[in-house]
């Protein structure tokens, strides 16, 4: 069930192939937070992850990130642990788990997550899919069927993601 009134569609979605061990993603935090106080739930704002071989913790923080949405605080921890990724590079999974136990999340469970893999075909789906539309660098961005690459430059992005989901807003629902 959707809690939009009659003849309004669902928000649109812009997802964001993020990396959490990825300076560029940590620079990207500002756009995103500028898109929510912009849009509200207006926009639905998704975490794709799209681990580069060269963190060699991005793909335990993506599983980690998993188990924090389903604990209900996904973005809070996205966003702690990208606002401090020298320490993940200094730590690994123990860095992990102590950010769940800063935010109050059950560190314990985290730690389980990590070693038994629950999360672990959500993120390989996430990385397919990202190499199937072409994401080739964090962050990119995909809204209104657009594929907006941040991995190089991020000179712009929020601007051209405002136009699209300005148009995206002003279209007129379906009859």
């Amino acid at each position: 069930m959707n809690d939009f009134p009659a003849g309004r569609s669902a928000a649109p979605v812009l997802d964001v192939w993020c990396e959490l061990q990825c300076p560029d993603c940590r620079t990207a935090l500002d756009d995103l937070r500028a898109l929510r106080a912009r849009y509200g739930d207006r926009l639905e704002l998704r975490l794709r992850h799209f681990p580069l071989e060269k963190h060699k913790h991005a793909f335990a923080a993506a599983q980690a990130a998993e188990e924090a949405f389903a604990q209900g605080r996904g973005w809070p921890y996205a966003e702690a642990v990208l606002g401090r990724v020298e320490e993940l590079d200094r730590e690994g999974e123990p860095f992990l788990v102590g950010v769940a136990r800063e935010l109050g999340l059950d560190a314990e469970e985290f730690d389980t997550a990590l070693v038994d893999g629950r999360h672990i075909l959500i993120v390989d789906a996430d990385h397919a899919e990202g190499k199937a539309i072409g994401v080739t660098g964090t962050p990119t961005y995909v809204v209104g069927g657009e594929r907006l690459d941040g991995g190089k430059s991020q000179d712009g992005l929020r601007e051209r993601v405002e136009e699209i989901v300005d148009r995206l807003l002003s279209a007129d629902p379906a009859p």
